[in-house]
């Protein structure tokens, strides 16, 4: 017999397998840009209907093609207060399913010869780069690169298998897969700690399956193996939960009991079999397809078995990390780094935040203008203290699009990142304005000042005005409604005319005698900041516009729009 050249296996499976984790990813990729603005609407149908939950949880580790990026992010939706833990019960049975797609992928080159890697592999990765090289349309761009991911997965799984061959004949190697089916406990440890260490049981799978091309694998090891696989796919979302809050540390407890349990019921299951039903099972060798079934029908059992017990899921996970955490406004509620893995739900949980640190600044514009009228120091300090919450969430959520710019994402998600960035500066100078006007409004209480009657009315009165233009902007954002964005602009040219009435009516009063000049100065600066806010109000909603058409008549009806 030839003598085994150890060191040219190892590289060509370690080379396959690092090929077959690129086209993995890849794919992910490709049909996640795909998917587009469609999978980002996933998260609203999450609602306490966990069987909903098992459907977006399959479906969004389909398209990520990895069970653990898909925990990973539960835990960062848990983290950001999103999901509560029993809609993650359900997204994390979910996500179990879904991994098993990329071992039905890797099994049709055993249903026809044109499926085989060598075949459609070659195809795959030509048609990809051809697409992804030269054809100026996104749509064909991103097929592009669901072929060559495809292509990619598929070569290196040739080549794994083409590298595990030669050790079909060693009587070592069968040995050792007798070993790992003949002790359960050792086929568990050894699929548990291969899957923990690549952090990938979709990954993990796909060895196995090259090595059962090679005729290597028996029913017995294998078996043990995929159990194995499902507990060491639990340590990327243990490891993620590390330094976030409570309640995803329990997200990651739930991922962990939920595969256990699971696996120590299928090992009684297995044992049995083995041992009185089919002993002679055991020692034949599995194939591949047969592994994408044992696979499907062990997350596809558990999640029937544990379904109805999700509540105590919940339950234990409370009790074994109990506690209550308080969460400060300053922190970023609905951002988590962990969901940076899935660009599309980033997206579209950035514009929460940013919507709410929009929000904050309304309130502020509002308390601003109350600390005027009332002359309250008390409120003025309220306006101070949460001026300073909104500049640590624009530092936060800078920071956090930064990140997400550098993400894999589709045009139409760059555009959004880059219109997020211009609207977070325009919320944070409104918060700028707000503080402002309480100063101004210490000023008022500092040099014992009062506005007239008729002052207090027109400062109301623009004061409705630009804030709702501010909070029509905020909802248009919110939607990505363009008919509510357009309601905004034409409060913005009102509120321009109107300061430049206020300020021609004021400055007429003070040559009369009719105020004090330090109330004059401080009612003109009051409405200039007012003016500004409404400015930036309209840079927001020309966000969603994205154009610069001439209003018509319909759109200049102030009247409904302020009803």
């Amino acid at each position: 017999m030839n003598e085994i050249d150890w060191v040219s296996i190892t590289l060509a499976f370690l080379g396959g397998f690092g090929l077959f984790l690129f086209g993995m990813e890849y794919l992910g990729q490709g049909l996640q840009k795909a998917s587009g603005s469609r999978m980002k609407n996933l998260l609203g149908v999450l609602t306490n209907n966990r069987f909903l939950g098992v459907l977006v949880g399959a479906g969004v580790t389909a398209l990520v093609q990895s069970s653990s990026a898909s925990t990973v992010m539960v835990v960062g939706f848990v983290n950001a207060g999103l999901m509560s833990l029993k809609q993650a019960v359900g997204v994390i049975m979910g996500a179990n399913i879904g991994t098993t797609t990329t071992a039905w992928i890797v099994s049709l080159g055993e249903w026809t010869t044109y499926l085989k890697p060598s075949v459609i592999a070659p195809v795959a990765i030509i048609v990809g780069v051809i697409f992804t090289m030269f054809s100026k349309k996104q749509k064909l761009r991103t097929i592009g690169e669901i072929l060559f991911g495809f292509g990619a997965l598929f070569l290196g799984l040739e080549m794994m298998s083409g590298a595990a061959k030669p050790l079909r004949n060693l009587e070592e190697v069968k040995n050792l897969f007798i070993a790992l089916g003949s002790h359960p406990f050792l086929g568990i440890l050894t699929g548990t700690i291969v899957t923990a260490v690549i952090q990938s049981s979709s990954a993990s799978v796909g060895i196995l399956q090259a090595l059962a091309t090679a005729a290597l694998v028996p029913w017995n090891a294998a078996i043990y193996i995929i159990l194995g696989q499902n507990i060491g796919t639990c340590i990327t979302a243990i490891l993620s939960s590390i330094g976030a809050n409570k309640n995803a540390k329990r997200a990651a407890a739930i991922h962990l009991m939920f595969n256990a349990i699971g696996t120590v019921i299928f090992v009684i299951i297995a044992l049995i079999s083995f041992e009185f039903i089919v002993p002679e099972l055991g020692a034949v060798n599995i194939e591949v397809t047969q592994i994408g079934i044992v696979h499907t029908v062990f997350n596809v059992a558990c999640t029937v078995l544990l379904f109805p017990f999700a509540g105590l899921l919940v339950y234990f996970a409370e009790k074994l990390i109990s506690g209550k955490e308080d969460i400060s406004e300053g922190e970023l509620q609905h951002l988590d780094e962990r969901i940076l893995e899935t660009p599309s739900f980033a997206v579209g949980n950035a514009i929460k935040e940013v919507v709410r640190m929009g929000n904050m600044s309304v309130q502020n514009a509002k308390a601003a203008m109350e600390a005027l009228y009332k002359k309250d120091s008390a409120k003025v300090q309220e306006v101070f203290d949460r001026e300073k919450i909104i500049n640590q969430l624009q530092h936060g959520i800078n920071h956090y699009l930064v990140k997400l710019s550098n993400a894999n994402l589709s045009e139409q998600e760059h555009s959004t990142i880059t219109g997020l960035f211009h609207t977070v500066s325009d919320i944070e100078r409104v918060g700028d304005h707000a503080e402002n006007i309480a100063e101004l409004a210490q000023l008022l209480v500092k040099e014992s000042q009062e506005f007239s009657e008729v002052a207090v009315q027109e400062l109301k009165e623009i004061t409705d005005i630009s804030i709702k233009c501010f909070e029509l902007a905020l909802q248009a954002y919110e939607f990505d409604d363009k008919t509510i964005a357009k309601k905004a602009l034409p409060l913005e040219q009102t509120v321009d005319k109107l300061e430049e009435v206020l300020r021609s009516r004021h400055i007429k009063r003070l040559a009369e005698n009719k105020c004090s000049s330090t109330a004059g100065v401080i009612f003109l600066d009051v409405i200039s900041n007012l003016e500004r806010i409404s400015d930036h109000a309209s840079n927001i909603a020309m966000t969603i516009l994205d154009e610069n058409k001439s209003l018509t008549t319909e759109d200049m009806d102030l009247s409904a729009i302020l009803e």
